[in-house]
């Protein structure tokens, strides 16, 4: 994913230069490398005072560009270096002309490739959200996935069937439904045998399309009796994608300034996955390190078995 996210923040830079910007372009990741931290101090390094912040989720929620934002509103209010740069926040872009034309043209080469083009059931899967994200905070995510998949639809016009459902749920609580592996279960219990996945709110090739969908969903499908099971690849560096990009940062540059205060903030209560910070209890970092020094655990004691030395031997124990 990091090696997609340069190329595309590459070809980006080149698509603004051809526009006549000079522009730098820093990549930010939330939970990867490089962090966003290390993209500010670049852009205080550079000496940069003029900012547009894009995020690549074509789609608002609290939990994915919602949670950059709030980090960087956070970096901000930390950090007196940073008050003179002049920026503004591109919130969302689901209905941008270029993304939805990129889109259509990705599905249109897929689907031509089938053995009956208009057969193809057009499957969309989207990142699921907790549901309280859009019940209790007012999260616009489903609103922006649903109204998105009817706009690329219509500037596909193509007679296909489709289906929107939700993945990559975690934690205890109930999610946006319906669920990715149940939709195609029953539509293969209706009869649909031709099955085209179009990863509708990703952007990059990651684990939730090359394993999730390629590899997960593609064996749900074989198992329920669906015969071809084909996936859309995401944008990448697409070109239509990548010049539309470039237009919404100048479009950006030439529009009043929206500022990250002015971003949804969810309610106190909602919960976050993953959770934006520490917390101690079962949550998924805490999982996390309770299965590392698990295994570390497991290691030892199997080191000790094999050297006869240790403090279970110590104890008599062993």
């Amino acid at each position: 994913m990091r090696r997609i996210t340069e190329e595309q923040a590459q070809a980006l830079q080149s698509a603004l230069k051809d526009k006549g910007q000079e522009a730098k372009v820093y990549i930010g990741m939330r939970y990867w490398y490089p962090f966003t931290e290390e993209a500010i101090a670049r852009i205080k390094r550079d000496g940069i005072d003029r900012l547009v912040i894009l995020p690549l989720y074509p789609h608002f929620s609290i939990s994915t560009s919602g949670s950059s934002f709030r980090l960087l509103e956070q970096l901000w209010n930390e950090d007196p270096g940073l008050h003179h740069i002049d920026y503004t926040v591109i919130p969302s872009w689901f209905d941008r002309p270029g993304y939805l034309r990129a889109m259509a043209d990705l599905i249109r080469q897929q689907i031509d490739r089938s053995p009956n083009p208009n057969d193809a059931h057009i499957f969309f899967s989207a990142h699921g959200v907790p549901l309280s994200y859009v019940e209790e905070a007012g999260d616009p995510y489903q609103r922006e996935i649903e109204q998105c998949t009817e706009l690329i639809m219509q500037t596909l016009d193509r007679p296909n069937r489709h289906t929107l459902a939700y993945q990559s749920r975690v934690g205890p609580v109930e999610w946006l439904k319906p669920y990715t592996e149940e939709a195609i279960e029953e539509l293969a219990a209706e009869g649909v045998d031709n099955l085209l996945v179009v990863p509708i709110s990703f952007v990059s090739e990651h684990i939730e399309t090359l394993q999730e969908i390629d590899m997960e969903y593609r064996e749900v499908a074989e198992e329920a009796g669906i015969e071809h099971f084909d996936r859309v690849p995401a944008l990448n560096s697409h070109p239509i994608f990548i010049q539309d990009l470039a237009d919404m940062v100048v479009d950006a540059l030439n529009s009043p300034s929206l500022h990250l205060s002015e971003v949804m903030h969810p309610p106190t209560r909602t919960k976050m996955y993953p959770q934006e910070r520490w917390e101690w209890g079962m949550t998924t970092t805490a999982e996390v390190w309770n299965g590392r020094v698990a295994m570390l655990g497991f290691i030892a004691l199997i080191i000790e078995l094999i050297s006869g030395h240790g403090p279970l031997h110590l104890v008599g124990l062993l």
